[in-house]
């Protein structure tokens, strides 16, 4: 068996990235931009106000100017051609161009309204509550880069200058297909000795959040002939996920059949509890995963190894989840020949991280992953202990282009 880090440098070593697609702007959100993007133009296209009230001229203030002609008004999208001389302003709305010769905004709440203009209360400094030209962008300003991530704001800042569709890394296709004779799909009736097949839709969940495109095959029975149908239609695709099947039962044929298909098989076996049978292999581009059937394992299978896969497939730089460093608020028991990733729950305490485990912490204990946050790493034959000791916490949500420190 190898460790962790050689086993994720062993799945990153085949990745090849995929291809690019142009695709309408509201729909990049969440994936990889696959080109360098620059500015058109400059953001905001003019000086405006940043406040409802007043355009002025600050030297007027700083002589010691109070009152003021009200020569013109200015609602937002409409400029105005008044030059506005000494002694002179312009009612002005948020967002509105600011007025030739005005350089200042005075906020409504600090004036009071005369019979013929405004009086000034509180002024404030020269060229204050002003959006000068090209605060925020100016062109050829680089917005995005390949495999950046594509999120809310970058959609707001890519419709503020214009763009409307965007080249983006396409969604690596994931086949995904659990094994046994005993799963259940739900809504189906249990007989005897069945469970419900949860890791294919654990599984699509995860592949979602991860960016990529779920698909799901369904349930291969304990049959050679079933197994290998099914396989060689997942191995279309970029990715292949098949949960259970690669423990050394009679009956799992996983193994058997990847190899009559031509997979290339690169590690089967990894220190760590759980995910311990974990197998890895490719055929002509397409990687190919084997996680172990129970459902944590399964779980946190994908998180090491398959979600940075699946990210680095679009290009992405932030393939790996952040961590923390975290005091246990809780004895520490004892690892053996593997590492364990126990599922915890963390939070900030008097400026530092603890974490609690979830409870029972068996590879078939869902609840388990449901209620954890992150993943606390136990080095192998660590001897445990007293509450209070740092381990590291791989958490569940985020990423990070950092990669955890693993234990070796």
């Amino acid at each position: 068996m190898i460790g962790i880090d050689e086993a994720l440098d062993a799945v990153l070593a085949e990745v090849r990235p995929l291809g690019a697609e142009r695709v309408p702007l509201l729909e990049a959100l969440g994936r990889a931009c696959a080109a360098t993007v620059v500015s058109p133009e400059a953001v905001p296209g003019f000086a405006n106000s940043a406040m409802d009230g007043f355009a002025l001229r600050g030297e007027d203030l700083a002589e010691g100017r109070r009152e003021f002609a009200v020569v013109a008004e200015i609602p937002a999208g409409r400029p105005s051609a008044r030059h506005l001389f000494a002694g002179e302003a312009a009612k002005i709305m948020t967002g509105a161009p600011l007025p030739p010769g005005a350089d200042t905004v005075v906020p409504v709440e600090l004036t009071v309204a005369l019979e013929a203009g405004v009086l000034v209360t509180d002024p404030p400094a020269p060229g204050s509550n002003v959006r000068l030209a090209g605060e925020d962008l100016t062109p050829g300003d680089r917005l995005l880069e390949p495999g950046d991530r594509v999120g809310p704001a970058e959609i707001g800042l890519l419709a503020s200058v214009g763009v409307e569709t965007l080249p983006v890394t396409r969604r690596p296709r994931v086949a995904i297909l659990a094994t046994g004779s005993e799963l259940v799909a739900p809504g189906q009736p249990l007989a005897s000795g069945q469970i419900r097949n949860s890791n294919s839709f654990t599984a699509y969940a995860q592949v979602l959040e991860a960016g990529g495109d779920p698909i799901l095959l369904g349930i291969a029975r304990d049959d050679a002939a079933e197994t290998r149908r099914l396989l060689a239609a997942a191995l279309e695709q970029d990715v292949v996920l098949t949960s259970g099947g690669v423990s050394v039962g009679e009956f799992d044929f996983v193994k058997q059949v990847q190899e009559e298909l031509g997979v290339e098989r690169r590690f089967w076996g990894v220190k760590t509890k759980p995910g311990k049978p974990l197998a890895f292999g490719v055929r002509e581009g397409t990687l190919v995963f084997g996680v172990p059937g129970n459902p944590v394992a399964s779980m946190v299978s994908f998180e090491l190894y398959i979600r940075p896969a699946v990210l680095a497939l679009q290009r992405r730089r932030d393939l790996y989840r952040p961590y923390v460093t975290a005091a246990a608020a809780e004895p520490v028991k004892a690892a053996k020949e593997r590492a364990e990733l126990r599922r915890c729950r963390v939070a900030r305490e008097g400026g530092r991280w603890r974490f609690t485990t979830t409870g029972p912490q068996g590879s078939g204990i869902l609840r388990s992953m449901a209620l954890a946050q992150g993943l606390a790493i136990v080095p192998a034959r660590h001897p445990g202990g007293a509450a209070g000791q740092e381990l590291t916490v791989q958490l569940l949500e985020g990423s990070a282009e950092e990669r955890p420190p693993y234990p070796v």
